[in-house]
């Protein structure tokens, strides 16, 4: 990861309200430029409002936000040149064809990218004439991410780029992101994909109800467990967190929606104490997985919930 100079995009205790619900509760961080920083959390942790209020669609109910030096709200047009977005989702008239949508957002900036280069760049040259109701759910978003760069932005938001689609799909917008990416594009990004952030995020800010929780590179992050495999384990019959914590090698036991994970230095070990125990005790093991440290683990090790709660 570069090192990164004077932020691209700065947040500064940032609140927002919904009524009675604190969506946003103070969240802080920055952003340098080229750098591609996520937002990694479960449903409703405030990751998408976070993004609306840079974006300039909300307006803030505390603290300061500065993207490309400017406020959101107060910078108007100004502002718009400066960044692009993608939406969770994107909803363009059944009827209208992909060049027609190119041509209509290139309208809206003095100086547009030529869309046939985009159209060619995102492979959608053959749906030119295609309506958008045509188009499959990776051919939208391909058209979605094409749009925001029309204008050829310094800033791309792209809130849950891949949310609905399939794995391959997933792994097209992946590649597009990376080569954003190299042409040092600053990028933030939403997403409750661990993989997502993993592969694609220089840096990620873990948020969990409104909050920032962890904030660093993944691989910063991951050495929280560096050493320990996790082992998670489906009973027949429950048993006490405290005796799982008693097996050779574990270091920390906890329970999440009906399964046992376990932090273990000492897998091959574990393993086998856990059959000995169960044995002796008269229950059955139903299912085990392993799997070294990974963002999921932070947040585990955080909150006792799982990213997709």
């Amino acid at each position: 990861m570069q090192t990164m100079s004077e932020p691209i995009i700065e947040v500064e205790n940032l609140k927002k309200n919904y009524g009675p619900v604190e969506a946003v509760r103070g969240i802080s961080f920055a952003i340098g430029e080229g750098e591609v920083f996520g937002l990694l959390g479960p449903n409703g942790a405030g990751k998408t409002s976070t993004v609306e209020v840079l974006e300039g669609l909300r307006t803030a109910d505390g603290g300061r936000v500065r993207v490309c030096g400017l406020e959101p709200q107060a910078a108007g047009e100004a502002y718009k040149q400066q960044i692009g977005g993608v939406l969770q989702s994107t909803a363009l008239p059944e009827k209208l064809k992909v060049s027609e949508a190119m041509e209509l957002f290139a309208r809206f900036y003095p100086r547009p990218r030529p869309t046939a280069e985009l159209l060619r760049r995102f492979q959608l040259e053959e749906k030119r004439d295609a309506f958008y109701a045509q188009l499959s759910g990776g051919q939208k978003q391909r058209l979605a991410l094409a749009m925001a760069l029309v204008h050829d932005p310094r800033v791309l938001f792209l809130d849950e780029p891949t949310a609905g689609l399939d794995a391959q799909v997933r792994r097209e917008i992946y590649g597009l992101i990376e080569e954003l990416r190299r042409e040092r594009k600053t990028i933030l990004l939403t997403t409750h994909y661990i993989e997502e952030a993993e592969r694609l995020c220089d840096r990620v800010a873990i948020i969990d109800h409104g909050k920032v929780i962890a904030l660093g590179a993944p691989r910063e992050l991951k050495q929280r467990a560096q050493g320990q495999s996790r082992i998670e384990v489906r009973l027949a019959q429950p048993e006490l967190e405290g005796t799982l914590l008693g097996l050779d090698g574990v270091s920390e036991c906890k329970k999440v929606d009906g399964t046992y994970v376990l932090r273990s230095s000492r897998p091959p070990q574990t393993i086998v104490a856990l059959v000995k125990f169960l044995d002796l005790h008269g229950n059955e093991l139903q299912s085990l997985e392993m799997s070294s440290s990974s963002l999921e683990d932070v947040f585990i090790e955080l909150t006792g919930r799982r990213l997709r709660d």
